[in-house]
């Protein structure tokens, strides 16, 4: 018998908790990459502002501050809460936040080549890319099949749940395909940069054409099925994710692709960065005024604060990156305009978010265990925080 004098074995000892955590969900991440766009998007802005060059340094610093803090949380979270992790990765509202990881590392990763070398020098915002761009392309590839195989035969879905959250892991890939050109230029001259810019284009291709047979069920369960639950009306955002980073992406291989590429080749992608980039830029436009009025709606009938806000953040942002590759290779005013306006978008959804965020971590609420949706099909499917 043990007594209170007697110290207890190892194998008696209590396990120890962090419960502050046991609830921090993947969707976390979305807080790192709407924080990181806004430094990267900034810093491509078509015309010269005094000092913000410094501010968008400063911004990327605190996503790379938050992407370690959140690392350090999450890996307590499946220490000491793997019952919860699991329970994630079995949730199909939850799972698909698997892809924010991935999204998260190179969004970070981007930027320190994009903005953050004006703090670290370039050697070693050269080194912190690549090591964020491998693990984050790891992991994207790994979630945009195993979230969907999760789907497929673990996870109980019907038409009706359709969400646009469902892109979140094929979004990933073409994150990897719109920074990984970023490196491009620190390799050796020949095969080595070939063939970072072309597995790069292959991962173009698999994420935009996953996104092309998932957005019709997206689509369709909209107008089928009525407007989402308030709390994840955001989530209609998502959308302009794979729309605005392919078109970033696009703009990429166009720039890169001289003296990497044989000249047709080159030529081609310069040609086909306007010609894809143009239309599908403006379907995001449209897709935009269609989120924006849906986001109206809801908050007109009492949507409240959630974490899906920072829906409002990242895909604006690959919008604004994808504006700014227009405006190089078509050298229009418009698009320059655009830029800018879609900017001061983003730079107020992520104040908005982040007043939010910070109140909500402040008090407890956000890391509280989540409650049911009104309107949701399933208490599983509602989660938003």
């Amino acid at each position: 018998m043990v007594t209170a004098a007697q110290p207890l074995s190892p194998a008696s000892a209590p396990v120890r908790r962090v419960p502050a955590v046991r609830h921090l969900g993947p969707n976390w991440y979305a807080c790192v990459m709407g924080t990181a766009v806004v430094g990267t998007a900034g810093a491509g802005l078509p015309w010269h502002v005094p000092g913000l060059r410094t501010v968008c340094a400063a911004v990327w610093a605190l996503s790379l501050a938050l992407l370690t803090a959140l690392l350090v949380a999450r890996s307590l979270h499946w220490r000491h809460h793997r019952d919860q992790a699991r329970a994630h990765l079995l949730d199909p509202a939850a799972a698909p936040f698997y892809g924010c990881l991935s999204m998260a590392l190179l969004a970070v990763g981007g930027g320190a080549v994009t903005v953050g070398r004006d703090w670290t020098g370039e050697p070693a915002a050269v080194a912190l890319d690549t090591v964020l761009f491998t693990a984050g392309t790891a992991i994207g590839l790994a979630a945009a099949v195993a979230v969907p195989y999760l789907m497929a035969v673990r996870h109980r879905t019907e038409p009706g749940q359709a969400s646009p959250v469902w892109l979140l892991p094929l979004v990933a890939p073409m994150v990897s395909a719109a920074v990984g050109p970023l490196l491009v230029p620190h390799l050796p001259p020949g095969q080595p940069r070939e063939t970072l810019l072309l597995a790069c284009v292959a991962m173009f291709g698999l994420s935009l054409l996953a996104t092309l047979v998932t957005l019709p069920v997206i689509f369709g369960r909209l107008l089928t099925g009525g407007p989402l639950p308030l709390a994840l009306t955001p989530s209609l955002f998502l959308v302009l994710g794979p729309l605005g980073q392919s078109t970033t992406a696009v703009g990429k291989f166009a720039d890169l692709a001289p003296g990497v590429l044989p000249g047709p080749y080159a030529e081609g992608f310069a040609v086909f960065a306007v010609l894809y980039g143009v239309p599908v830029m403006g379907f995001a436009l449209m897709w935009l005024a269609l989120a924006a009025a849906h986001v109206v709606r809801a908050r007109r009938r009492g949507m409240r604060f959630s974490m899906t806000w920072w829906s409002f953040t990242f895909p604006v942002g690959t919008c604004v990156t994808g504006c700014e590759a227009l405006a190089r290779h078509t050298g229009l005013a418009a698009y320059d305009v655009l830029t800018l306006a879609l900017y001061a978008l983003l730079v107020t959804a992520w104040a908005v978010a982040a007043v939010h965020t910070a109140r909500g971590l402040v008090s407890g609420a956000l890391l509280a265990a989540p409650h049911p949706a009104a309107g949701a099909p399933r208490p599983v499917t509602a989660r938003t925080t």
